[in-house]
């Protein structure tokens, strides 16, 4: 029996999924590839929170050098998070030429051009299925299934906490602040949940999807970003009652020689294959040349999924091994003069959705369409709720027909120095 010794760094709810998943499938691994996967060594910080009986403790170790100089490791796993250790860990391993697999999409889009480079230099191969989508198979797809295709686009719902949050506000009436308790009490939300809903997990994952469709890396600084926090139950409303489902889109795509990478909540029609993607499930919308449009879908997150991503990547690395050769796939450029191509938020044009606050008086709609004419906004259709209540203001909701983004900023910064209007105008892009 040919057994591959691997190494994991790391053994939190990833590192005991891969273990399990190991345990009870290394046979059938072994069936299909002639290939026996064996962990020989788990690094932990702590041994005294080791708590999983099955697992031998003569597995456990301290001492990351233990692993970094053990040749007859040469498959190591990174399964920690974070920024550091993790990406010093990384490149040590590449440099002692190992296969190194990894599920931290944050080192890859804050520093994947150093990672990349180093994996490329030491001809090893470098997984990371499983730091975008869980268990759904995306970084293959693009490098593999999709390799002869020029891609155009990649539009994706790439967070399950903030698909989960807009679904459940959507679909039972509650606050956003309600939403994200419920998903929090689930799981599904950390008790810090910036990451998620200010859009920054979405970017970090769009960023590594974009470097491997285009070629040429994009840092996460580079995306464009937008959360949740300001979706409203009535915005939700208002889009269903124009046929549209509000959800946080990651978008990265070719618009002739320029590319756009963002991420914003986003109205898409009802009946568009996205709309339909509900709770804590992501999707990739994706466009190739040749192949046409695509959808893959599944559980972005989780134990289980993630670490059937993370064997996937093992497996590769065991053939690489067995077989002693470099790996094929070439990793994205690193010439980040390209980010020259990238095209600002400013100058992109989409229809928007806006929702104005103001007061209920005659003139005060002519007043906010005369403006957004003046930087040739044209509205395709408006909706002006009456008052309840002697007192107080009304939502104004506008469809616009397309304009670039620096008209509307312009138009709105205007308008809401208006007195007639009482609020900060919400707007949110369309995308058809």
């Amino acid at each position: 029996m040919k057994e591959v010794n691997i190494a994991l760094l790391g053994f939190g709810t990833v590192g005991k999924g891969v273990y399990e998943l190991l345990e009870k499938n290394a046979p059938l691994i072994y069936q299909k590839t002639g290939l026996y996967p064996r962990i020989k060594k788990i690094l932990v910080r702590d041994l005294n929170k080791i708590r999983e009986k099955n697992v031998p403790s003569n597995l456990f170790t301290l001492n990351i050098e233990e692993i970094l100089e053990d040749d007859s490791l040469p498959v190591v796993c990174e399964l920690i998070g974070g920024i550091n250790p993790a990406k010093e860990y990384v490149l040590r391993s590449l440099q002692k030429g190992k296969h190194v697999i990894t599920a931290n999409k944050a080192i890859l889009a804050e520093f994947g051009d150093e990672i990349w480079k180093e994996a490329s230099q030491q001809k090893s191969y470098l997984g990371f299925e499983a730091s975008v989508g869980g268990g759904i198979p995306i970084i293959k797809t693009l490098k593999e299934a999709l390799i002869g295709n020029k891609i155009k686009s990649i539009v994706g719902i790439v967070n399950g906490t903030t698909n989960y949050i807009l679904t459940r506000m959507l679909e039972n009436n509650l606050s956003f602040k309600e939403a994200l308790k419920e998903a929090q009490a689930k799981g599904y939300a950390e008790a810090d949940p910036s990451l998620d809903i200010k859009g920054w997990d979405s970017a970090h994952k769009i960023s590594i999807l974009a470097s491997l469709a285009f070629g040429t890396y994009i840092s996460f600084s580079k995306v464009y970003v937008e959360g949740i926090e300001e979706i409203d139950l009535l915005d939700l409303k208002f889009a269903k009652d124009f046929g549209y489902v509000i959800k946080l889109l990651a978008f990265a795509q070719k618009d002739k020689n320029r590319l756009e990478i963002r991420v914003h909540p986003t109205l898409i029609p009802e009946n568009h294959v996205l709309a339909s993607v509900r709770l804590n499930y992501n999707a990739f919308y994706i466009t190739g040349d040749f192949v046409g449009d695509i959808l893959l879908y599944g559980l972005g997150a989780g134990k289980e999924p993630t670490a059937s991503a993370v064997v996937s990547d093992i497996v590769s690395a065991m053939e690489y091994t067995n077989l002693k050769r470099e790996p094929f796939i070439k990793y994205p450029s690193m010439d980040k003069s390209l980010e020259k191509f990238l095209k600002p938020i400013e100058e992109v044009e989409f229809k928007y959705y806006i929702r104005f606050s103001a007061m209920d008086k005659p003139g005060v709609l002519s007043k906010i369409s005369g403006i957004l004419g003046k930087y040739e906004i044209s509205i395709a259709s408006v909706v002006q709720i009456g008052r309840q209540k002697k007192k107080g203001s009304v939502p104004i909701v506008m469809l616009t027909h397309e304009s670039k983004e620096k008209n509307l900023r312009k138009a709105l910064k205007e308008i809401d120095q208006l007195e007639v209007v009482t609020a900060i105008t919400k707007k949110i892009r369309i995308w058809d």
